[in-house]
């Protein structure tokens, strides 16, 4: 059975700024308003923050859930910090 596509990932553009939770209990995305109503994310991944595991699979699990292949998302900015800024290339 094909996993079903999130709510919000209709609404993403070609950036997206996460917040990164490393080593948590289960990965998953929680997704909320801004006062200002833009979509503000929260990725949190088992994986623990050394040698790029945790980006390896915040990419992972956001490419799962917007429908994209892994290799159509890269971090552009915050490779060691826990606010990424994540490009989005969804192609021709």
């Amino acid at each position: 059975m094909a996993k079903r596509r999130a709510p919000w990932a209709d609404e993403v553009g070609d950036t997206l700024v996460v917040r990164v939770t490393p080593r948590a209990s289960a990965a998953r995305i929680t997704a909320e308003r801004s006062a200002d109503g833009s979509l503000a994310l929260r990725v949190a991944v088992t994986a623990a923050p050394e040698d790029g595991k945790a980006n390896a699979a915040v990419v992972a699990l956001l490419a799962e859930v917007l429908g994209l292949p892994r290799s159509a998302l890269a971090i552009v900015r915050g490779q060691t910090a826990r606010m990424k800024t994540i490009r989005i290339d969804r192609g021709p």
